[in-house]
């Protein structure tokens, strides 16, 4: 525990020193360091009083056993609160260490693909973007599509959006992985129940300070934009395609009818997507448990049912059902996301 603390603290100082130079307000990146000024130093404070207090207690010790008799009778008569003050400040450091995660403040990229199912699967794709979009506009977050690519039917075989506000990592950190619907879907004429699968995909927004991408490791191709948009369609080479040859990774963007706002959406998602392979590389060494609950970017885990003929969802990462599945798809989700922030607090606590 104290190791990631300690590392928090060097960062903190490394920022102390860039912000004190004369020219610091000068550079692009002067705000993004004045914020991760901010959020360290609610972690390094408590942890240099938690130090303060080892070291006191520590020379008290030595001292009670030193010659001087009136000295060492003062050191022992202050042990005792010097170690209670100490087991405070380390329950403290516990629940900062149980609370922390880095990129919960963070803005996110979400994607949200239709997998097995075919025109159902991508029917439900389009429900669960809109459940989302209730949740998270309900609590006052904004929603943003950056990348939208319609079915037949009106479904969605891709959504990619950002999602912009205070602690919206936070809340949307345990989505990832495969959501499964069970119901008799537009297209079955005879009644009968079918399994489609979505994957989900929550990634901390990432900044340019984040993740370093060399421009000749990229190609970009321009092309014409498809599906709903206006005379643009198809007449204008609008859209643009990135690729990230080192990892293949593929982002195409063609929201918008500039050219130029397409690739700034792209490249936010690229540096999203290819941070996110990192961080979850770092996170390889969280134990197994507690990489199933947060998904660790496994699309193939099972995360939640939606059974509308027995009207209920259920998250497995948890065992935990809500019997109200209309309530659920209108983007009433807090119970769920609830029980998950609980048992990640639980599993953070075993692990330190």
């Amino acid at each position: 525990m104290l190791a990631r603390f300690e590392e928090n603290a060097k960062r903190f100082d490394e920022l102390e020193r860039m912000l004190s130079l004369p020219d610091a307000a000068l550079s692009p990146r002067y705000p993004e360091y004045l914020k991760e000024h901010g959020r360290l130093a609610k972690t390094v404070a408590p942890y240099r009083e938690y130090l303060a207090a080892r070291r006191q207690l520590a020379e008290n010790e030595e001292l009670a056993g030193g010659g001087d008799a009136d000295l060492a009778e003062l050191a022992r008569s202050e042990i005792p609160s010097l170690r209670e003050r100490l087991a405070k400040l380390e329950e403290s450091l516990k629940r900062l260490a149980e609370n922390s995660d880095e990129h919960a403040d963070r803005d996110v990229i979400m994607e949200i693909r239709a997998g097995t199912g075919g025109e159902e699967a991508a029917l439900f794709a389009g429900d669960l973007f809109r459940m989302y979009r209730k949740y998270l506009e309900g609590r006052g977050f904004q929603v943003r599509p950056l990348d939208v690519s319609e079915s037949g039917m009106g479904g969605l075989k891709e959504v990619v959006f950002e999602v912009n506000g205070d602690g919206a990592y936070a809340r949307l950190r345990y989505e990832g992985g495969t959501h499964r619907v069970q119901r008799v879907p537009k297209t079955e004429a005879q009644g009968r129940i079918h399994t489609s699968a979505i994957t989900v995909a929550v990634m901390p927004e990432a900044e340019e300070l984040d993740v370093k991408i060399d421009p000749k490791d990229l190609r970009i191709d321009t092309l014409c934009s498809s599906g709903p948009g206006g005379q643009s369609v198809n007449t204008t080479y609008s859209a643009v395609r990135i690729v990230h040859l080192p990892t293949n990774t593929i982002v195409t963007c063609q929201d918008e009818r500039s050219q130029i706002k397409n690739r700034e959406k792209a490249m936010r998602v690229m540096r999203s997507r290819l941070y996110e392979m990192a961080r979850s590389e770092r996170e390889k060494e969280m134990s197994a448990t507690r990489r199933a609950l947060m998904g660790s970017g496994d699309r193939s885990q099972r995360v939640r049912t939606y059974n509308f003929p027995q009207n209920r969802v259920t998250d497995h990462r948890v065992d935990f059902t809500v019997h109200d599945i209309q309530s659920v798809m209108d983007g009433r989700i807090d119970e769920i996301v609830a029980q998950l922030a609980q048992r990640d607090k639980e599993l953070r606590l075993e692990a330190l």
